[in-house]
């Protein structure tokens, strides 16, 4: 049965690497067919390091051992026919092949264990983000919506960025956050918000009275974290709570000092001109505050775009900002998806392909 395993382990590697493997297999056979065939005073058995040296770049472990033992085998044969294995110089050659593929092995099993532990966080950090995050639906209503969330760090597939959509009988109710920090230090501050997001958006009809409920909730959730010794003094989340109502066209909108939506239309892409925007949540504390609701028409194949700062600081090698307004405009509106997708693809050619902070987008059309 091991030997089984060790079979099928091979044979996996081989698969992954392709024909990648004829290449430390060439070099074994031309450096010992070249060394067997010059003058006994020229040695080239100590290029056969190269053969194993370069084999982890594309393989594993097993065919790394498999390839390091080949070229000892054929560094014997070049021994046997120059002198015989006896020799010190042959002797010293085979050591020191055999320490330096050694090294090559033990370093690609590390690797591979390293590997299999960042699998294992990102399985773990993808879990997290259905749970956490569940997909918004593509259909709501007369509504049309598709997600995207790019992630700052390489090893989280979630961050202080937050969205959530909760369906009620009459409306669609969204949220979209982003709390103060990234990757997975903001997370917790992120689920406190979209569980209290989706227990609240069926008891308040008015997005700024969801959005008081949510600063209640909230600043409870940092006093428990205070009472355990974390310093919170700082933590706040902007955040735009929506209200999409079936039989109207229209989009009721409280503000807690985030970005305003873009409302693309066959004419263009402009911001909707917030007028009542509020601190964000969490600040309370540091006086009285009023948020009121604002309406704007949502007409039928029109699409509202949200937005976290991640995409519009996003910044390309001269230090430019990323146009959101301006590109956005161009992209296909047919579907949310489609826009998203041209969007994503754009946003990370601007920045080298690495975003520097969590950004979340959210593409919301009307129907009729």
């Amino acid at each position: 049965m091991g030997v089984r395993r060790r079979l099928t382990g091979l044979r996996g590697e081989w698969r992954a690497g392709h024909l990648m493997v004829l290449l430390p297999l060439g070099l074994i056979v031309l450096i010992s067919a070249i060394d067997s065939s010059i003058s006994p005073n020229i040695h080239l058995g100590p290029l056969l390091v190269v053969a194993p040296a370069i084999t982890p770049s594309f393989a594993g472990t097993r065919l790394t051992t498999l390839i390091g033992l080949l070229a000892l085998v054929a560094q014997a044969v070049i021994a046997a026919l120059h002198g015989g294995l006896l020799t010190p110089n042959h002797q010293a050659q085979l050591a020191a092949l055999a320490v330096v593929s050694a090294v090559v092995v033990a370093y690609t099993r590390i690797r591979e264990r390293h590997g299999h532990e960042l699998d294992r966080v990102r399985t773990v950090s993808a879990a997290v983000q259905r749970v956490l995050m569940r997909p918004l639906p593509d259909r709501a209503g007369p509504l049309r919506i598709a997600t995207r969330y790019l992630a700052a760090d390489d090893e989280a597939a979630v961050g202080g960025d937050l969205y959530a959509a909760v369906r009620t009988p009459h409306a669609t109710r969204l949220l979209i956050g982003d709390v103060r920090g990234k990757g997975l230090d903001a997370v917790g501050d992120a689920a406190a918000l979209i569980g209290a997001f989706r227990v609240l958006a069926h008891r308040y009809e008015d997005p700024a009275a969801l959005a008081d409920a949510l600063e209640a909730s909230y600043v409870r959730h940092l006093a428990e974290l205070t009472e355990n010794g974390q310093d919170v003094q700082e933590n706040f989340t902007t955040a735009l709570v929506l209200d999409l109502p079936d039989r109207s066209p229209t989009a009721r909108i409280a503000d807690c000092g985030h970005p305003p939506p873009l409302l693309l239309t066959p004419g263009g892409a402009r911001p909707l001109p917030l007028r009542r925007t509020a601190p964000p949540l969490g600040t309370s504390a540091l006086g009285p505050v009023e948020r009121r609701t604002e309406e704007f028409p949502f007409p039928p194949g029109s699409t509202l775009l949200l937005y976290t700062d991640g995409a519009t600081e996003a910044r390309d090698t001269a230090g430019t900002f990323y146009p959101l307004p301006a590109r956005a405009a161009g992209f296909p509106t047919d579907t949310p998806h489609a826009l998203l997708d041209a969007l994503r693809r754009d946003l990370l050619a601007h920045v080298g392909g690495r975003l520097r902070d969590d950004a979340a987008l959210i593409a919301v059309s009307r129907t009729d």
